[in-house]
């Protein structure tokens, strides 16, 4: 572990109690932290992928619509990790992760029913997800490390959407 690199916080979740499907990446880019906002480097497709499932032009919205949208829509985002240590974006460079407390969700999302991982390493968390009774599935990251074209991404997501 490389303990010359500060602990990075992450940020709190989209969430409140109406959501039903709750989307969980691994730990915000350093792009998004800047930012204080999830998804915020240029080349993710998330927001993009997001469009396609709901219909809404989210690409287009400022950062506080484009949260309203998601919500409306009962879904939230957060990632499985509160801090870490991290040189990069990559989630190969994670060290030193601290999980968050999903013990919460229970209380603060009591309409929860699906949790969709956006890509692997997220995805290491579907088994005691599903062992809390939760609907999971991992689906492609669209993180523009993850090459799958577009089109592909966008076609698994909706598939989800509409299971």
């Amino acid at each position: 572990m490389n303990t010359d690199l500060s602990l990075l916080e992450g940020l709190p979740p989209i969430l409140d109690s109406e959501v039903e499907t709750l989307i969980l990446g691994s730990f915000p880019s350093p792009a998004s932290l800047a930012a204080r906002h999830y998804y915020a480097h240029r080349q993710n497709q998330f927001w993009r992928v997001m469009a396609e499932v709901l219909g809404e032009p989210l690409v287009d919205y400022d950062y506080p619509d484009k949260q309203r949208c998601l919500l409306r829509h009962r879904v939230g985002v957060w990632d499985v990790y509160r801090a870490c240590r991290r040189d990069g974006a990559l989630d190969s460079a994670i060290e030193a992760a601290e999980v968050n407390d999903f013990a919460l969700l229970k209380e603060n999302a009591p309409q929860l029913r699906r949790i969709y991982f956006n890509g692997k390493t997220s995805g290491r968390f579907e088994r005691w997800f599903s062992g809390e009774g939760y609907e999971t599935r991992v689906l492609p990251s669209t993180s523009p490390a993850y090459t799958l074209a577009f089109a592909r991404k966008a076609a698994v997501w909706r598939e989800a959407w509409v299971a």
